[in-house]
C-alpha cells in the first residue's frame, strides 16, 4: 500500500461532496451516471491502476454491486451508511471478498467521532454513572419535504434506515453488545407526509432500557442523547454540524435533591467528517474488515420494518 492513498468518489450528492472536500488532493477522480463533472460514468471505466480505495457515497440500492466491483479488485471501500440488504448472505459474501482480498470495507457512522459522544462513551466505559438504567435518544429535522419531492429518497424504510441506523449503531457503540443480544421492538411507525416513514419510535426493555426516536418532522434540527444512571446522569444536547453542540453531567444526590452539575459547550465546524477519514486510511493500512455491526443493524431494521406501521403508543 502507498504512503498515500488514492481514492476515487463514487456519488456526487450531497455526501459525496462532504467526501470530496474532506479527501482533497488523495480525490484522483469521481464517478457518477448523471452529473456532468464527473470523470467517469461507470465504475467499470475507471482503471484500476489508478486508485487504492473508494468513497461510496450512493443511493442504498447500488451499493452492494458496487462494494463486490470494488472488493473482488482489492481496493478498499467506505461506504455510508447504512449498508443493508434484504439477504443478509449478500453482506456475509461481501465481509468474505474484503477477508479473501486484504481489501477494508468500512461503514461509515460519522457520529462515533462527535466530540461530546465520544466523552459519553469514556464516561459510561469508565463507570462514572454506575449501573445504567434508562437511554433516551431523540434525531429529527425537518427535511419531511425534500425527501418526498428526491426521485429516490422517499421509499423504503425512511427515515428508520436514514436516522434510526445511527441511532442503533450509537446504542451499539455507547453500551457494547449487551444491546444486540435484547432486541428492539417498533412501538411507532408514521407516515405523516411522505410514501415512507418519516416518524419512528422504538426502543428495548433492557438493561439499560432505550428510547429511540427519530423523524423528518422536526422543524428545527435536533438531537439529544441522555442516559442516566444509578450515580447520574450525561445529556448531549446538539450536534456539531448544527452548533452549538452541550455535554452536561449531573451527580446525583442522595437521598434526593437538585444534582451537581457540569456543562462544556463545543461551537464551530463539524470535526467529524475528517476525523473518519483519518480513521478509514489507517484501517486501510491493516486490511481488517469486520461487518458484526452491519449485520446486526441490518437485521434489526428489517426486524423493525415488519412491525405494525400504525401502532399507537402505550
Amino acid at each position: 500500500m502507498p504512503e498515500r492513498i488514492r481514492v476515487l468518489i463514487i456519488g456526487l450528492g450531497v455526501q459525496g461532496r462532504k467526501r470530496l472536500a474532506v479527501a482533497g488532493a488523495d480525490v484522483i477522480g469521481t464517478v457518477d451516471p448523471v452529473v456532468p463533472e464527473a470523470r467517469y460514468r461507470r465504475l467499470e471505466e475507471v482503471p484500476l491502476t489508478s486508485y487504492d480505495a473508494a468513497l461510496v457515497c450512493t443511493p442504498d440500492q447500488a451499493k452492494v454491486e458496487l462494494l463486490r466491483h470494488l472488493l473482488a479488485h482489492g481496493k478498499h471501500a467506505l461506504v455510508e451508511k447504512p449498508l443493508t440488504a434484504s439477504d443478509a448472505d449478500q453482506l456475509r459474501e461481501l465481509e468474505g471478498l474484503a477477508r479473501a482480498s486484504g481489501a477494508v470495507c468500512y461503514t461509515a457512522y460519522n457520529h462515533r467521532f462527535e466530540p461530546h459522544l465520544v466523552r459519553l462513551k469514556a464516561l459510561l466505559d469508565a463507570g462514572t454513572l454506575g449501573s445504567v438504567y434508562l437511554g433516551r435518544f431523540f434525531y429529527g429535522n425537518g427535511t419531511v419535504r425534500d425527501v418526498r419531492e428526491s426521485p429516490w429518497r422517499d421509499q423504503g424504510g425512511g427515515v428508520l434506515t436514514d436516522l434510526g441506523s445511527h441511532l442503533l449503531d450509537l446504542a451499539r457503540f455507547l453500551f457494547g453488545d449487551a444491546v444486540a443480544s435484547e432486541g428492539f421492538r417498533a412501538w411507532s411507525l408514521k407516515r405523516f407526509e411522505n410514501r415512507a416513514w418519516d416518524h419512528v419510535l422504538f426502543g428495548m426493555g433492557g438493561p439499560p432500557t432505550l428510547v429511540m426516536e427519530a423523524t423528518l418532522v422536526a422543524w428545527r434540527n435536533t438531537f439529544t442523547a441522555e442516559v442516566f444512571g444509578e450515580r447520574g446522569s450525561a445529556h448531549v444536547h446538539g450536534l456539531c454540524k448544527w452548533g452549538p453542540s452541550t455535554f452536561t453531567v449531573r451527580r446525583r444526590v442522595l437521598p434526593s435533591g437538585r444534582p451537581e452539575e457540569q456543562t462544556e459547550t463545543l461551537a464551530g465546524s463539524d470535526p467529524t467528517w475528517t476525523a473518519e477519514y483519518e480513521h478509514f486510511q489507517r484501517l486501510c493500512q491493516t486490511g481488517r474488515t469486520d461487518l458484526r455491526n452491519d449485520l446486526w443493524i441490518n437485521a434489526m431494521l428489517n426486524e423493525l420494518a415488519r412491525s405494525p406501521g400504525e401502532m399507537a403508543v402505550a
